[in-house]
């Protein structure tokens, strides 16, 4: 027909940049879903082959899927009325360190026994959950703070760390540590001082006095106890961030490595290097 030859020729073959590429992507997954099809699970080796195909490098490819392995999705709890009046208790940091995985878990392993006091608590091929050491050295160490280092992590339930190789030489290093019963206690702490304010208003009623005067006590000690427990949450917790930004600092220049040597090692190393005497 001769009216088609002013209509703009379509290029099925033309390339998508890669804006384009994700909306494809997303929009098909949405329709599939619609259907009620159900979902292929892709291999590791199918997803780098389909990546390059779309044009992305093995190497990225490989930091993404260890990013989505070492992956934690939040409890319910940091949505709830703790977090809310107190803020958050979780902290986590992530990051692609040298060494393979079981290097790297080993070197965080002995950091967390040595440098924060802690112990294993379980442990994994690719995961190590640790708790604060509750024997009577652990209690020494923290009380004393030997070694001037805090302890920021011994507050925490618990402490985990997840290592996923990104390629022969790099590793992705995920740490997180669990503040939640902490905060739970302070909120415990500070709702019993409130109901003290409760109770002291209500004595002032009792005495007469004004409704104005009497519940000033009440909201003045119910708010200030859970200011300063926000206050105290909010200093742990970045302490506790700290810590594990500043062992993944260690982990990335290689100062914290699996053969951390001890203080006898180290004196048996000099021993030996001493000259003898015939």
């Amino acid at each position: 027909m001769a009216g088609d030859s002013n209509l703009p020729s379509r290029n099925i073959s033309s390339a998508l940049d890669r804006g384009a590429l994700e909306r494809v992507l997303a929009r098909a997954a949405e329709l599939q879903a619609g259907t009620g099809e159900p979902e292929e699970a892709l291999t590791e080796d199918q997803i780098l082959e389909l990546g390059k195909e779309v044009g992305l490098s093995s190497e990225h490819l490989g930091q993404a899927l260890a990013e989505e392995r070492t992956r934690v999705a939040l409890p319910p709890d940091e949505g709830g009325l703790s977090a809310k009046l107190l803020g958050g208790a979780r902290v986590g940091a992530s990051r692609s360190v040298p060494g393979r995985p079981g290097d790297v878990l080993e070197a965080i392993d002995l950091w967390m026994q040595r440098q924060e006091c802690l112990q294993v608590k379980r442990k994994f091929p690719d995961r190590v959950v640790w708790e604060a050491r509750r024997d009577l050295v652990g209690t020494i160490r923290r009380a004393f703070n030997v070694g001037g280092r805090g302890y920021a992590l011994s507050r925490a339930h618990e402490v985990a760390a997840t290592a996923v190789a990104v390629d022969a030489n790099r590793t992705l290093v995920r740490i997180d540590a669990d503040l939640a019963p902490f905060r739970s206690s302070l909120a415990r702490q500070s709702a019993g001082v409130s109901v003290l304010g409760v109770a002291a208003g209500g004595a002032l009623v009792a005495l007469n006095f004004a409704i104005g005067v009497a519940v000033a006590p009440a909201v003045l000690v119910g708010a200030g106890a859970f200011y300063l427990a926000r206050g105290i949450n909010g200093r742990t917790a970045t302490a506790a961030q700290l810590a594990l930004e500043q062992l993944l600092d260690g982990l990335e220049r290689g100062e914290v490595t699996k053969a951390q040597p001890s203080i006898l090692s180290v004196l048996a190393a000099a021993a030996s290097s001493l000259p003898r005497k015939y």
